[in-house]
């Protein structure tokens, strides 16, 4: 069993793996975020892209993303609090602290993400804190 990279404790196929994969979307703002974060570790840059809301993609989103996973080895996710965002909801947070180790060492990353769903899709829209 391959563990998922999201700290589910689940197998990656049962997990974030039929979300990166493409053939479902993710159900909940958690699930999306947490799929999100396993394509940091894995690299996968179209997901990224992909998941992003596509009102607020900036023209360079995918560069910009590379240059920020090329520079960074993903440890360690903490999912703290989440807010709204379930399968009936159509906007929700979360908050987590994902670790890493970049260029100056040691490092985290903490962020409450507001997520949106649009068309049934859940979509990460902006970091609001």
């Amino acid at each position: 069993m391959i563990e998922c990279p999201c700290g589910s404790g689940k197998n990656f196929q049962g997990c974030c793996g039929q979300w990166l994969s493409g053939k479902q979307s993710a159900p909940t703002a958690e699930a999306l975020m947490r799929s999100r974060y396993t394509a940091y570790v894995l690299k996968n840059v179209d997901y990224l892209v992909k998941t992003a809301l596509p009102a607020s993609r900036e023209p360079d989103l995918a560069e910009s993303i590379r240059d920020w996973i090329g520079q960074v080895t993903w440890q360690k996710l903490h999912v703290l609090q989440v807010g709204a965002g379930g399968r009936s909801d159509n906007e929700g947070t979360v908050e987590f602290i994902a670790e890493f180790i970049g260029p100056r060492g040691a490092d985290r990353h903490h962020e409450r993400s507001l997520f949106k769903k649009v068309r049934g899709i859940w979509y990460y829209a902006e970091a609001i804190q």
